[in-house]
């Protein structure tokens, strides 16, 4: 069994995928994972791999956060104009589902 993959058949298989994603449109954003086992190798204890990988198409490139915490973080969220919510602020959202769920799509993550 051979332990790499061949250019090609990598190239082959992204080939597929990418022409399946344009004969049949979805209405969300696609995206792919890559998943590698690497065997004997102990990450804590081996630190062979080390580096980054700069992608070639940026995944997201508005990608919209919103800082929840305390008064002290708050302040520091607004000074870098970073969207940020105070405990009392979540308080007040508590029983309102809408207003939830209004909050949640228009940021990517907390």
């Amino acid at each position: 069994m051979s332990t790499k993959v061949p250019k090609e058949t990598l190239y082959e298989c992204v080939g597929a995928v990418l022409k399946g994603s344009e004969d049949k449109p979805r209405k969300f954003l696609e995206s792919v994972d890559l998943q590698i086992g690497l065997k004997n190798y102990d990450p804590q204890k081996d630190k062979r791999f080390s580096g980054t990988v700069k992608l070639k198409h940026i995944p997201r490139n508005k990608f919209k956060v919103c800082i929840l915490g305390d008064q002290a973080h708050c302040d520091e969220a607004n000074e870098l104009g970073i969207a940020c919510m105070s405990a009392d602020e979540l308080k007040k959202l508590n029983k309102d589902k809408k207003k939830v769920k209004k909050l949640a799509k228009s940021f990517d993550a907390f």
